[in-house]
């Protein structure tokens, strides 16, 4: 029997739903098996994420608190707007612009304050920190401005 004469046999065939069955069952315990490595794999990763991120100075755990925090409140007021609606809909923008901005804004210091990213090793953290300041100053002008 050839290759062709196989493909079309139809499905009915006892012969053939039992090869299928077959073929189902070894997929199945094939992708189960990748699961399992997969989730190993996924365990590894993490485990080898969180010692590295226990090496991270402290000012830059506490940038990207921040981060997270401006993120979560950007999070909350997407919520918020599609729960109650949107009515003052650009106080919404607003918030959600400076929330974002501001998240930006703080990855920006970060990298500029890593003592590892060699493009910034000579500007100065206090260099870095005023200009964040500066920058969220005229973000939050601009916001207030839009508010209206």
């Amino acid at each position: 029997m050839t290759v062709r004469e196989r493909e079309r046999r139809p499905l009915e065939d006892p012969c053939h739903v039992r090869r299928g069955l077959f073929y189902l069952v070894y997929q199945g315990f094939k992708k189960a098996r990748m699961a399992k490595s997969n989730a190993n794999d996924a365990q590894a990763l993490i485990s080898s994420l969180r010692t590295a991120y226990a090496a991270t100075p402290t000012n830059l755990k506490i940038i990207d608190l921040y981060v997270v925090f401006a993120i979560i409140t950007a999070l909350v007021q997407v919520v918020y707007m599609g729960l109650v609606g949107s009515f003052p809909f650009n106080s919404f923008l607003s918030g959600l612009l400076s929330c974002i901005g501001t998240a930006v804004l703080a990855v920006c210091l970060r990298i500029q304050v890593n003592k590892e990213n060699k493009e910034f090793k000579d500007l100065a953290p206090e260099r870095a920190f005023a200009d964040f300041v500066l920058c969220n100053l005229v973000l939050h002008l601009v916001i207030m401005n839009f508010l209206g």
